[in-house]
């Protein structure tokens, strides 16, 4: 009876882990790549693939939406899916997305492409400030990233032709247009429809068994998410002018208060941001320079001339902050910062500098008066008769005063004109009248 019942055990414990296998075996593990491609994206898809082996999953399904992005960033994630044991497919998703510059050297780097409807992929490459000159210096660049989007469309079998033209002429395709040319293997409506294209294809390893799949999604942690939201480039521009903002009101007040501890905090993020996207430092520092002009005009007497000529280099800083002089690579995007994000912080700057903190900074420039001497220059009430010593009442509160232009009788409305310790030193309201 025991060996009948540990048999039982046996062949159930059996059963389960076949069942458990087969489940794990026709799972698939799917990750998100949105936005600019940087080293955080890299670190997740590591993470991803790493996650995908321990759970030995089918295929791994990367979502891709991007606009290009690190250079060094792109090649460390092509590496990762080419030492990947998995099979990876990379789908352009959802309906609208985009794999530009960065995004289509992942997407030929996948075991297989798919696109949805109304996506479209491209290679931009970057047009400098002076073409001339970098025409030169840029060559060595295009003609690196086309020989490895060569070897990469080589290796799955993909249009080579078209691929290198992507990268040295700036090419893009629709999904249609990306099937036909044989750039990828799918055009999928989701990605039910994807893994049920997926289901059975050969791949190096032996063929896909997609029948029943299991679908696990691995979102980026909070620090992935947030380093992704902050490289966004109206939110890094929006993070450098509340630096700037906090900076001034700082300036304005020091003691390293709550906009001390605003512009350290605006500041080190944009720079963290800016770390991850193509930036044009001759931008940066016109925008160095007008921070300079507004901290003068908010110190001097010049503050409206100043604070207008500042505008002029905030400006033009602005609109050029991600527009390098010299492109780096064909795989960063074409980003900007948008015009009405650049009016309204020109406009709020302008008003904070001019109207709030000048204010601030003309009250801080104020002696203080407290106490007795702050009822200088009141009116008062005579509650005895001053002659010349008496009593007055002020602000509710009674006080020894002593008129110093002759005696006044109880009742009389007096102003105070200095102080003696802790007594009024008064005259008549109506002194200088009477004088006339």
């Amino acid at each position: 009876m025991k060996r009948t019942i540990l048999l039982l055990t046996i062949l159930l414990g059996s059963l389960l882990f076949t069942q458990s296998v087969n489940a794990a075996g026709q799972s698939v593990l799917v990750l998100e790549i949105e936005g600019v491609i940087n080293p955080l994206t890299s670190r997740y898809i590591e993470r991803g693939i790493d996650l995908a082996v321990q759970q030995n999953v089918e295929i791994i399904v990367i979502t891709l939406n991007t606009p290009g992005g690190l250079e060094t960033s792109m090649r460390e994630i092509v590496q990762s899916f080419l030492d990947s044991p998995i099979p990876i497919a990379v789908f352009v998703a959802p309906t609208g997305a985009r794999a530009s510059s960065a995004g289509l050297f992942l997407l030929l780097a996948g075991d297989f492409a798919a696109m949805s409807p109304a996506t479209n992929i491209g290679a931009a490459t970057p047009v400098a400030l002076d073409r001339e000159l970098d025409e030169v210096m840029s060559q060595k660049s295009i003609s690196d990233a086309a020989a490895l989007i060569r070897g990469l469309a080589e290796k799955s079998d993909r249009n080579v032709e078209w691929a290198e033209a992507a990268v040295r002429e700036s090419l893009s395709l629709t999904a249609s247009e990306a099937l036909a040319e044989n750039v990828i293997d799918f055009i999928a409506d989701d990605l039910n429809d994807l893994l049920n294209q997926l289901d059975g294809q050969a791949f190096e390893g032996g063929m896909l068994d997609l029948s029943d799949p299991s679908i696990q999604t691995e979102r980026m942690n909070w620090v992935e998410r947030f380093y992704h939201v902050i490289t966004e480039p109206n939110i890094a521009y929006l993070l450098l002018s509340l630096g700037t903002l906090f900076l001034i009101a700082e300036i304005s007040d020091p003691g390293l208060s709550f906009a001390g501890i605003g512009a350290v905090i605006s500041f080190v993020i944009g720079f963290m941001a800016l770390g991850s996207l193509p930036v044009n430092w001759a931008a940066m520092g016109l925008l160095a320079l007008s921070v300079i002009m507004f901290v003068v005009a908010l110190l001097t007497d010049t503050e409206v001339i100043v604070t207008i000529a500042g505008l002029i280099p905030f400006v033009l800083g602005s609109l050029l902050l991600f527009t390098p002089f010299r492109p780096s690579s064909p795989v960063l995007p074409e980003l900007r910062v948008s015009l009405w994000l650049i009016i309204v912080m020109a406009i709020l700057i302008v008003f904070f500098s001019l109207v709030i903190l000048r204010a601030i900074l003309q009250a801080s420039k104020r002696p203080p008066r407290m106490g007795v001497e702050s009822l200088i220059g009141k009116q008062a009430q005579a509650v005895t008769d001053l002659t010349p010593n008496g009593e007055v009442m002020v602000d509710h509160q009674p006080w020894s005063a002593t008129s110093l232009k002759g005696d006044l009788p109880a009742g009389s409305t007096v102003e105070i004109v200095n102080y003696s310790g802790v007594r009024l030193l008064v005259v008549s309201s109506d002194h200088e009248e009477g004088k006339n």
